[in-house]
């Protein structure tokens, strides 16, 4: 299935042009529904915090939240209003609820769902670390896309990173939704020498599903080197050519993530390229 509804969170100015150049394209190969995302951040003064607010504070934070939603309507407006595409741009006030919390919210009625890279600089502050709880909370491929990313269109060359779970399972199958007919796919399994190729029947199963739908997979193995499978999989894309990394995400509990780390976080922090994390 095709993605018929494809939403971008567009939180700022600075990285709205570039989630466009990542979106329009898959729009216009689909006709697809494209919504273009903002919230309005909420200023919220705690009744049991004994301060004083001025009316200026909240004339000028309205003023600049104003500022920054026309900037990135103007983006969305330039980069669609010659496509034949539907579009929408969608204002939402945070209110009582955070940001992530309405990004959520939207992105359980999309098929698609396309994020920028966490940037600490232009980011405000109830937008930090969106992208991961969009990926565990609303149920959709999310597509996260690097910053300045000026690469080729989506879905021509992709790498797959590989693992017998539920989560790369998924990852799977949602790639298809936006893989080109005829795409060339390396299945990457990334494991110690130790084990044995030869019975990685799951693998070779998955790759030959792949290739029932058209795709030209290649499955290669590699070591875990350096900074561990992260590092690998930017490592086989830059070396692949690949326009897109797939992979499964938060495999492991929250508990685990936060005192080992995890592939998903080292992803989200450094890639080159888009990469479609599925939950």
């Amino acid at each position: 299935m095709r993605p018929k509804t494809i939403l971008i969170c567009l939180t700022t100015p600075e990285h709205a042009g570039t989630l466009l150049s990542v979106a329009v394209p898959l729009a216009r190969k689909y006709n697809a529904h494209l919504i273009g995302l903002h919230t309005l951040e909420a200023l919220v003064v705690y009744p049991g915090i004994a301060i004083h607010v001025p009316p200026e504070t909240f004339v000028a934070f309205d003023e600049s939240q104003k500022k920054s939603a026309e900037a990135i309507s103007t983006i969305f407006s330039n980069h669609t209003r010659n496509e034949d595409f539907v579009s929408e741009f969608r204002l939402v006030k945070a209110e009582s609820s955070s940001a992530v919390e309405r990004m959520i919210e939207s992105a359980r009625g999309a098929d698609l769902v396309i994020m920028a890279q966490e940037d600490k600089n232009s980011d405000r502050f109830d937008q930090r670390r969106a992208q991961a709880q969009v990926i565990r909370e609303s149920g959709r491929p999310v597509l996260v896309v690097p910053h300045d990313y000026e690469g080729p269109e989506i879905g021509k060359n992709i790498l797959l990173g590989w693992s017998d779970t539920r989560e790369a399972t998924r990852a799977a199958h949602d790639m298809l939704c936006i893989a080109d007919e005829g795409a060339e796919l390396t299945v990457l399994r990334v494991q110690s020498a130790s084990q044995e190729v030869l019975h990685d029947s799951d693998a070779i199963d998955v790759t030959e599903m792949l290739s029932r739908h058209g795709l030209k997979p290649t499955l290669e193995y590699r070591d875990i080197v350096g900074d561990g499978i992260a590092q690998v999989l930017n490592t086989v894309a830059f070396e692949k050519g690949a326009d897109m990394i797939v992979t499964g995400a938060f495999g492991h509990s929250k508990a685990f993530d936060f005192v080992i780390g995890a592939t998903t976080f080292s992803l989200l922090k450094d890639h080159k390229v888009p990469v479609l994390f599925s939950k």
